[in-house]
């Protein structure tokens, strides 16, 4: 009897650490990925090109855009289609680059689906144009933080041998990347 209450001791603690562990892993940190590439024109186009990936967290984009259409927990590609503009327009909102005092366009040119370990993301490619020589890029990023302080936005961006990171929050959400 001493051995079946041990038995069962020793299940049931193995059935609440189950049950913990896939309430810890059942949220990720909200977070998306940016990633920076510098191709500087030629001094006869007088501007400077950037061309960029923005991973955004479908879990994140659906809790604002809804786009589980049929409501089943996952989205599927034709709800993923459907909401494409949709998330363009909400994306892009949150994003403005500028350089040396001036504004720079952000023209996009794609959108897709990225995965990373925590779950699927929209790959919004885009290139950002500047004009002239460009010697420092701003970003002002603001995705999320009205409604999740917690957001982080995670930059990378390369600019010939050179790789600068940051990590973008409410609290530093205005970049100044040298390039």
């Amino acid at each position: 009897m001493k051995a079946y209450r041990g038995l069962v001791r020793n299940l049931a603690a193995v059935a609440v650490g189950m049950l913990l562990q896939g309430h810890a892993n059942a949220h990720s940190a909200s977070d998306a990925f940016l990633n920076l590439a510098v191709q500087k024109g030629s001094e006869r186009d007088e501007k400077t090109i950037v061309q960029a990936e923005w991973d955004v967290a479908l879990r994140d984009l659906d809790f604002v855009l809804h786009l589980d259409d049929n409501g089943d927990g996952d989205i599927a590609w034709h709800e993923l289609r459907t909401h494409q503009s949709a998330i363009a327009q909400y994306a892009y909102r949150f994003i403005q680059f500028g350089s040396d005092g001036g504004a720079c366009l952000v023209k996009p040119t794609s959108q897709l689906v990225d995965y990373h370990a925590d779950g699927a993301y929209a790959a919004l490619f885009f290139a950002i144009v500047c004009k002239g020589a460009v010697k420092h890029l701003t970003l002002d990023y603001g995705l999320f933080f009205d409604i999740d302080p917690s957001h982080r936005g995670i930059l990378v961006a390369r600019s010939g041998a050179g790789v600068a990171t940051a990590v973008v929050s409410p609290d530093n959400s205005h970049i100044q990347l040298p390039l």
